[in-house]
């Protein structure tokens, strides 16, 4: 059966200090959200990152890049707050063609009960993971007392802040089903070049810069409904071992595409695994930012398989 294809990749960041994504406060201390996995024998602590504040950079970058919007985030609110033009209309709107919504207020269905009131999400991803554990790294801030004739004052004495930190690289998976972008290809393309510069990700108003752009890029574009690899395969040292399975009676070279410091790194380091994948047909890319141009025209651009 004729099919298309469908986008599934792993995006690698850098490494950098991060205090993003920040979960309750516990008296003065601000915690780093966190999940636990196997790590060999023992459990750790991994930070992760939501796809939720992803999602909204992204949003943010799409607004930058002039496109149609509905929803916007308000920051002079006292809690976390948007504001939407109208009610949803993802033909109108590109965030939300996108990335979706759910309007639960039963009074506003039924007024506008002509147009859909949900709808899932284009762009399929999942929480971002840190790429080594946790180890318990903190910093101390003095948030000083306003004093003098502050015409402000947030409390009467100087505070003591304890900030969870890690060092840390983070990996993600997304996917993109051809089915779900072909009417609106113009949105579906900006989106994948805002990914290749992502960034301003914070989650819980976090004050610091991390970038969300990939440092190394796994991507396959297969007409199955699944990634068929491990979507979180990056290792410490930024390989991916996955990419041994790419052989005749396995993952087909020819639907890989593969970008950045991993295939910089293979040019100096590992030849010889560079020249396999090369002749088995994976596209390698030296540039990420690249490798996203061209496998969107890849994909939005494609005839039935």
């Amino acid at each position: 059966m004729a099919k298309f294809k469908n986008l599934f990749a792993t995006v690698l960041t850098y490494a950098a200090p991060s205090s993003n994504y920040r979960g309750e406060s516990e008296a003065s201390r601000t915690v780093l959200q966190k999940i636990s996995r196997k790590d060999g024998k023992r459990e750790k602590e991994y930070t992760v990152i939501s796809p939720e504040s992803m999602r909204n950079a992204l949003r943010e970058i799409l607004i930058n890049y002039d496109l149609p919007h509905n929803r916007t985030r308000l920051h002079n609110e006292d809690q976390l707050a948007v504001e939407f033009k109208e009610f949803p209309d993802a033909e109108k709107y590109a965030d939300d063609y996108l990335f979706g919504f759910l309007v639960a207020d039963k009074e506003a269905v039924k007024k506008y009960k002509s147009k859909p009131a949900k709808r899932d999400s284009v762009f399929r991803q999942n929480l971002a993971v840190a790429l080594t554990p946790y180890e318990l790294d903190a910093t101390f801030h003095q948030s000083p007392k306003n004093a003098g004739n502050s015409p402000w004052k947030n409390s009467s004495t100087s505070a003591l802040l304890h900030r969870e930190v890690a060092y840390t690289a983070y990996q993600y998976p997304f996917a993109l089903a051809y089915s779900d972008c072909q009417q609106k290809k113009e949105w579906v393309e900006q989106l994948l070049t805002a990914i290749g510069e992502l960034n301003g990700v914070a989650g819980n108003h976090a004050r610091s810069y991390f970038e969300m752009a990939p440092r190394s890029i796994v991507a396959r574009l297969t007409p199955r409904l699944v990634a068929g690899y491990n979507t979180y395969g990056f290792q410490n040292d930024g390989t991916f071992p996955d990419l041994s399975r790419i052989k005749a009676d396995d993952l087909p070279g020819e639907e890989f595409w593969v970008g950045g410091e991993l295939v910089r790194d293979m040019k100096v380091n590992r030849e010889e695994e560079f020249n396999r994948l090369e002749n088995a047909g994976v596209k390698l890319y030296e540039n990420p930012e690249r490798l996203l141009a061209d496998l969107s025209d890849a994909f939005l651009n494609q005839e039935e398989a």
